[in-house]
């Protein structure tokens, strides 16, 4: 694998590969020393220029698990809010002799550019790019509803079959768009649910059902519902009246918490705006998967640097008795 930049155009036994070596990664990640050799050596650059914290944190946590030295580049107080171009900070980057990049930017197709410029070797991770794509959020995603479908005997599953319903802000979410192509290429049902003004203008060629009741799509007892932050920050004009008439007619709140199926997962993909798109009943509930989102994203994004950076390589090399030499991060 040589870069991560979507899930569009990632194959079923790509996404497959990354899943069961995330399965291996976590794993790891219930030992004492929870630390591998495996990318000692390694230089893994998070390049942010826009705040992030939780993803920021976590692809920080995969790679230092990983051994892989880490520098974190914020483009607030650095050269780049002097005015550096990408294409003068990717070549800085290259200089510095980055193995991995790991970037998050807010005009769609950011990551791609550094991809195929040549203004740099490394190999390119997105961490979420404008509205267009976040496909760790949504491989993250899949293994929180892979392993709560299957638990202990997930590797080599996809998600045929299983209905997943995606609710609240589909426009300006880029985790939307990857978890839609990534959850049909495993296999799943997907439906979209929001306000005719929060659904893309053009979604004939997404292969997914739309829907603008939410009770209507809980009465076909998805077995995965996703609630989806509403992204004030994004929106400049006024998308629904009121944010209690969209909390009313979109949120999940206790009543419609008590309507999903048994065995119905309820996710979110953080922060969580509470009261608005989601309640505390369902934010908190045993349903809910929002901390083990959290948990399960710092192993898939291990998995992506480990696939990303040391190639073929069998896992158990980095689980053999090196590994517990390492210390603990």
């Amino acid at each position: 694998m040589r870069h991560l930049l979507d899930t569009q155009t990632l194959s079923r036994d790509d996404a497959l590969r990354i899943l069961d070596v995330a399965e291996d990664m976590r794993d790891t990640q219930s030992r004492e020393v929870r630390k591998l050799p495996t990318l000692r050596g390694k230089t893994i650059v998070n390049l942010f220029f826009e705040d992030s914290t939780r993803t920021r944190i976590s692809f920080e946590a995969a790679a230092k698990r990983l051994s892989a030295d880490v520098i974190n580049f914020s483009a607030k107080g650095s050269s780049v809010s002097k005015g550096e171009s990408l294409q003068d900070t990717a070549q800085t980057l290259q200089a510095m002799g980055a193995d991995a990049v790991v970037i998050r930017h807010g005009a769609s197709g950011a990551p791609h550019t550094l991809a195929s410029s040549g203004w740099i070797t490394a190999g390119v991770v997105n961490a979420g790019d404008g509205t267009h794509e976040h496909p760790t959020q949504a491989l993250l995603d899949a293994f929180t509803i892979r392993k709560r479908r299957f638990g202990d005997d997930s590797r080599g599953r996809d998600l045929s079959g299983i209905r997943v319903t995606i609710v609240g802000d589909v426009l300006h979410s880029r985790v939307a768009r990857s978890n839609v192509w990534l959850l049909r290429t495993l296999g799943a049902e997907v439906t979209l649910v929001a306000p005719p003004t929060l659904i893309p203008q053009d979604v004939t060629g997404w292969p997914v059902r739309i829907e603008y009741d939410l009770d209507a799509a809980i009465a076909a007892e998805p077995d995965a519902i996703m609630m989806l932050r509403i992204q004030l920050e994004r929106m400049k004009a006024a998308y629904f009246p009121t944010e209690r008439e969209y909390s009313r007619r979109w949120g999940l709140d206790a009543a419609r918490l008590a309507a999903l199926p048994d065995g119905s997962i309820v996710m979110h993909p953080g922060p969580m705006n509470r009261g608005l798109e989601i309640s505390a009943d369902a934010a908190d509930s045993p349903r809910s998967t929002v901390l083990e989102q959290v948990a399960n994203g710092v192993s898939v994004r291990m998995a992506a640097l480990y696939l990303l950076l040391a190639g073929e390589r069998a896992l158990r090399q980095a689980q053999g008795p090196d590994a517990e030499e390492e210390e603990a991060p």
